[in-house]
């Protein structure tokens, strides 16, 4: 499979909702990651990016115009450490707390994810995206994961999980929420999308966000992780500043 251009892979619609990236840099030092969040709503464009310990959170711009915080207010980001390492865990809703509360127990990645399903946002049903990167002893793999309704039933949810092992320096996937605009919104299909991972943080920061719509885009994060240390560094770009 042909790898492509991460921000012409962006930019192919006005609405890919919410989207994460996991990769490596080109140089093969820094496991890298980006989640950006979109909205049409007033209540969608009404958030934030902030830090919060070693993850971010989302939160409201005005308070006094949020309507309904049960799906747009959660921790996409948050960090796992155990012995040897860490993970990272990145996704589009409250399942980050479930991911990282499950493997505490000791699950898997894919096993915390069987126990939640797509949004319950009618007709939509949003699929719920995750992404996990492990990081030990130096080396690094990753994964991603949807959880989308089975063609629009909300009955039946559908679950895959794609992991990828040695990333090779430059490369990555994406996968996001939505195939493009419409009503309702269609649900992302088939496997992550193999791109081009280009840039240090800041070059590659700039990119996503100037391949995102312009109307639609709201907070984006990235960070880059050096794989031998552990030391990481993130970047966080809000519509509203």
């Amino acid at each position: 499979m042909n790898y492509v251009n991460l921000t012409e892979e962006i930019s192919r619609t006005s609405y890919p909702g919410r989207g994460i990236v996991i990769g490596r840099s080109g140089d093969g030092k820094y496991a890298v990651t980006a989640y950006f969040i979109m909205g049409r709503s007033e209540n969608s464009r009404n958030r934030i990016f902030v830090e919060d310990g070693e993850g971010i959170r989302t939160e409201a711009f005005d308070p006094a115009k949020l309507v309904d915080p049960s799906l747009i207010i959660y921790a996409p980001v948050r960090v796992r450490t155990f012995e040897g390492g860490f993970d990272t865990i990145v996704t589009n809703g409250d399942q980050t707390d479930t991911v990282y509360a499950q493997m505490e127990q000791g699950k898997t990645f894919e096993e915390a994810l069987r126990i939640r399903e797509f949004e319950p946002d009618e007709p939509n049903y949003t699929p719920r995206i995750s992404g996990l990167m492990h990081i030990a002893e130096g080396s690094y793999d990753y994964a991603l994961s949807i959880l989308k309704s089975d063609n629009g039933d909300p009955l039946s949810c559908s679950r895959y999980t794609f992991s990828y092992g040695s990333p090779q320096p430059g490369r990555g996937h994406f996968i996001h929420t939505y195939m493009g605009d419409g009503n309702p919104l269609p649900s992302f299909e088939g496997e992550p999308t193999p791109v081009v991972i280009e840039g240090g943080i800041e070059e590659f920061t700039d990119a996503v966000w100037n391949a995102l719509d312009q109307d639609n885009k709201v907070s984006l994060f990235t960070r880059f992780i050096e794989i031998g240390t552990g030391s990481s560094e993130s970047r966080i770009v809000n519509r509203h500043q």
